[in-house]
């Protein structure tokens, strides 16, 4: 598509066809991202990443807030010994198996809240599944898709 350059005050700027905008989910005041490789909407992937980055953490933090550290321990240890069993394994495991085994609950908790890119990694492959309510669980995954 040809967009003609147009004047608008003492700038010059293009009119984008609101089919375009709403297909992009863009509208009046959003940004878009001009580059060599023309003009688009940002980037959604990062702001999707961020999301569920974010709902993974709150998922660690009512866990956290609902079980002690010795329940968390216990789950996540049998989930990974189960999940060994039907050799379902990431080099993620290892490292929780590590930090569960330690027994530093600090560790533990760190690795579950903390907002530095190896928690965020860890968490991705978080191992305590399984101890939250289900009703608990619908609630945040409802608040994350708003």
């Amino acid at each position: 598509m040809k967009l003609a350059l147009r004047k608008i005050g003492n700038s010059l700027g293009v009119i984008i066809p609101k089919a375009v905008l709403d297909s992009w989910g863009v509208g009046e005041g959003d940004d878009l991202t001009v580059g060599k490789e023309g003009i688009h909407p940002p980037s959604v992937t990062t702001h999707a990443h961020e999301a569920l980055d974010e709902l993974k953490r709150k998922l660690a933090a009512a866990v956290a807030s609902n079980c002690t550290a010795k329940q968390i321990r216990a789950q996540s240890l049998a989930n990974l010994h189960r999940w060994r069993s039907n050799g379902v394994w990431v080099s993620a495991y290892d490292e929780w198996k590590e930090i569960l085994d330690s027994g530093d609950d600090g560790r533990l908790f760190a690795a579950m809240l903390g907002r530095d890119e190896n928690s965020t990694r860890l968490r991705q492959s978080a191992p305590y599944v399984g101890l939250l309510p289900r009703e608990a669980l619908r609630k945040l995954n409802e608040e994350a898709a708003r």
